[in-house]
């Protein structure tokens, strides 16, 4: 399914006149240096095709000849390399260090050997896959190549450079305004072909034609974490055991050439980067597309899941805002909208690349569980609070962050989170849990943690528990309790002004944890902290009391504090507490400055 959704993702776009996608046989990869050859074949420049400054420099991307599949083999790409097969020269401290390694003579000519091999390679694959093409650039390389005259490169100001980088070169002919790999004749000459014997025809699981057989997949690129030379989404290993009825390799799940091709052409540009069709959820990047090219949801999902530029943090949240209020409107909010769209997300894992998710849903059925998920979060705030918390924001609160500045959430809990928000299924148990935790450790209920235990709690049970403000009718034990403890604590902050540690750094754990143990405690310190109001303002020790009395009239008499708490009770204790520190009531009602009658 995976699969074919991304050739098909390939096929469209190919169809569209401004398509970006590599035709079949080539990828677009980026290449730092540029060789400039004479239609002679001589040698006139090196370009740095680098842009923009300092550390943010990037090297342009062209349309290379595919690469070649290698492992420890001697493969060389056609037209482009670094200067090992180019040129058949290393890297002077690598290469030393290789040698200084090599046990042996005979393992140190091996080495030395091998760079010749590799530049014989490169030179060949160009001579044989272009006999029969007349092209003057294709006849330039392979006249510079053959001349092997490359003593003005070696002593070219950036050719350290060049080597120290190991950067990929490829040749551009003076005067044209492209590299010879992007030439018309060069473009056309590399189609897919049947490679003699070795050609192992079937059908294509993906397309269902008849096809060769991919032995050996591309490699993907851009996976964070993976191996930046790029890793396998589909892959067998050799005598492995995996292998079946005799078949080895890709020939244990046949998939052609033109589909390979296909959907790892379509899943690196998704990748790329820059693509405004990624965006990295926890330790998954994450690809997404509609059925449709160019679909509104497009460029809106990003903003329901990732933090917004640092340059611009209100990227994003206008539109959001107005989607969120598109009911109330009037205008498209996509609920009735029939498209698919595709959300794939995946993992590094060794040197193959695991998928953490994969989901396949209509735009309308999209649109509702996201709208569920942001409804569900709502809860009140202050003016300064965003009215939409992405995912990314989501994990930052829930999670310790470190002395690097990074945030160590667990390996799972974003993907998992994710696929709660996109089916509309339960979140996981342990987002609740993990901002229980973080809220038991830093003493601090916010807005995001609050939202979060709502949100889990009243999709647990499948009803409103919780309220988005505070909900005075609500006569659940462990809410109560939390309206109690701040109640108690303003008392504590009124009665002593300026104070730095308040009963919620000292207690929290034990009151929202184990009540019956430390709120008979609590009452008797704040009987004590209203005797001390009651002097200044007795007005306002009078509204206390009441509203603790209020709070306390529905809790069992004979038994109002309970022993121990569950999860939900700790989540529902938190929620309390928050919303009756959001509520004015808290800080200053009417007759506060009153003498009492």
């Amino acid at each position: 399914m995976i699969l074919q959704a991304l050739n098909a993702y390939y096929q469209r776009k190919t169809r569209l006149p401004d398509s970006d996608l590599a035709p079949p046989g080539f990828e677009r990869k980026a290449v730092t240096y540029l060789v400039i050859l004479t239609a002679a074949g001589d040698f006139a420049a090196l370009q740095d095709t680098r842009e923009g400054e300092g550390k943010k420099r990037a090297a342009k991307t062209f349309l290379l000849p595919q690469a070649a599949k290698k492992s420890v083999n001697v493969a060389a790409n056609l037209l482009w390399g670094n200067s090992e097969y180019v040129f058949g020269v290393a890297n002077p401290e690598k290469q030393a260090e290789k040698l200084a390694h090599a046990t042996n003579e005979k393992k140190k000519e091996k080495i030395i050997q091998r760079l010749q091999d590799q530049h014989h390679a490169f030179v060949a694959a160009i001579s044989e896959s272009f006999a029969e093409v007349e092209d003057a650039g294709i006849k330039a390389v392979l006249a510079f190549l053959k001349q092997g005259n490359f003593g003005n490169i070696f002593t070219h100001p950036i050719w350290p450079e060049i080597l120290e980088r190991g950067a990929n070169l490829t040749f551009r002919l003076e005067g044209d305004n492209c590299p010879v790999c992007e030439r018309e004749a060069v473009v056309k000459a590399l189609t897919y072909s049947n490679h003699g014997d070795e050609a192992e025809t079937g059908l294509c699981l993906v397309s269902g034609e008849t096809d060769v057989i991919e032995r050996l997949h591309p490699s993907i690129q851009g996976v964070w974490g993976a191996q930046p030379s790029g890793a396998k989404l589909v892959s067998f290993q050799k005598d492995s055991g995996y292998d079946s009825y005799g078949k080895s390799q890709g020939a244990n799940a046949p998939v052609g050439k033109r589909a390979a091709f296909a959907y790892t052409t379509a899943l690196n540009h998704l990748l790329a980067k820059g693509s405004r069709q990624r965006i990295q959820v926890g330790d998954a990047s994450t690809v997404f597309w509609a059925e449709k090219p160019g679909h509104p949801m497009e460029e809106l999902f990003p903003g329901f899941f990732s933090e917004p530029a640092k340059d611009d943090p209100d990227q994003g949240t206008q539109k959001i805002a107005a989607w969120l209020s598109a009911p109330k409107t009037g205008a498209n909010n996509f609920e009735d909208d029939g498209t698919r769209f595709y959300v794939l997300g995946l993992a590094p894992n060794a040197a193959r690349i695991a998928i953490r998710f994969w989901h396949v849903k209509t735009v309308g059925e999209l649109a509702i569980n996201i709208r569920n998920h942001f409804d569900g979060l709502e809860i009140d705030r202050s003016e300064f609070d965003a009215r939409s918390l992405s995912l990314s924001a989501i994990l930052k609160s829930i999670s310790r962050r470190k002395s690097d500045g990074s945030y160590d959430t667990p390996p799972n809990m974003a993907g998992d989170t994710m696929r709660a928000i996109l089916t509309g299924r339960p979140y996981p148990a342990t987002l609740l849990q993990a901002a229980i935790r973080r809220i038991r450790a830093e003493q601090e209920v916010n807005y995001p943690r609050a939202a979060i235990i709502k949100a889990c709690i009243n999709r647990y049970s499948g009803k409103e528990e919780l309220k988005v403000s505070l909900d005075e009718s609500n006569t659940n034990t462990a809410y109560r309790l939390g309206r109690l403890f701040a109640v108690l604590e303003r008392i504590q902050e009124e009665a002593n002004p300026g104070i730095r540690a308040t009963i919620r750094n000292t207690f929290w754990g034990a009151a929202s944890g184990t009540p019956g143990k430390i709120f008979p405690l609590l009452i008797n310190l704040a009987t004590k902290h209203l005797a001390k109001i009651r002097r200044e303002k007795p007005g306002r020790a009078v509204n206390l009391e009441k509203l603790i009395s209020s709070i306390m009239d529905a809790l069992n008499p004979d038994k109002p504090f309970m022993p121990i708490f569950s999860l939900n009770d700790q989540g529902c204790f938190a929620v309390g507490y928050y919303h009756q520190k959001q509520h004015p009531s808290t800080y200053k009602t009417e007759g506060d400055e009153h003498e009492p009658e």
